[in-house]
């Protein structure tokens, strides 16, 4: 007689299993065809499944989306530094500003490239401020997941005068948040803004001329 417990362990990873695969193929459907040609009907003949077999798997169109954006996360978690000091809890305060500032530009310059995500990410993030939205809790732990790794490393530069004091690291990791989330609009609007120079131009209003290893008169 078949052990009940395994069949419903292996039931359990079988839609892990899906789920998973369904969101790697969700990915790569945005990025090639974008947002709006990412309906229900497109993933779920991606993945082989019907509209109402896709959504037995997250519950709603938005739970989908929601959990396309965590996938998105979780993989460049991997493949860029700063996401993945992000996601793991490394020790900002030990991370140098040249790998704080080539790892923000990073994960900014990869968004350039997967233009379906960062529209998916943007139409999200507006439904989003409804507290009942799905993708609403998803959010918030982001935001504050990022500022909190950004705001420790911006204090400990600010300790040792590669940062400017000026302006305290809480509102500086709130403001870097901003420019980003606030040039990728200005970028779906208008494809030639250079999201990475100009969020490097913000870097160097924060640095003092003394720090900055390509002005006259720096330390060596």
């Amino acid at each position: 007689m078949r052990d009940s417990g395994t069949g419903r362990r292996g039931s359990y990873a079988k839609g892990v299993a899906k789920r998973e695969e369904i969101l790697t193929r969700a990915l790569d459907v945005i990025a090639r065809e974008g947002y709006s040609g990412a309906s229900i009907k497109e993933l779920a003949d991606a993945v082989g499944l019907s509209q109402a077999g896709l959504l037995h798997y997250f519950g709603s169109k938005e739970e989908l989306f929601t959990e396309i954006l965590r996938k998105r996360d979780e993989l460049d978690s991997v493949d860029q530094g700063f996401a993945g000091d992000l996601q793991q809890g490394l020790a900002a305060e030990t991370t140098s500003l040249p790998d704080i500032r080539e790892g923000y530009l990073s994960v900014i310059r990869h968004n350039a490239d997967v233009p379906g995500l960062v529209h998916l990410f943007a139409r999200l993030s507006v439904d989003a401020a409804d507290p009942g939205h799905p993708a609403h809790q998803f959010f918030v732990t982001r935001g504050e997941s990022l500022r909190d790794f950004f705001a420790t490393a911006i204090a400990a530069q600010q300790s040792s005068g590669a940062i400017t004091d000026r302006v305290d690291a809480d509102t500086l990791a709130r403001i870097f948040q901003a420019v980003a989330d606030g040039l990728q609009v200005q970028w779906m609007l208008e494809p030639e803004v250079d999201m990475a120079a100009t969020v490097d131009a913000l870097f160097d209003l924060l640095t003092p001329p003394a720090a900055r290893p390509d002005e006259p008169g720096s330390a060596p």
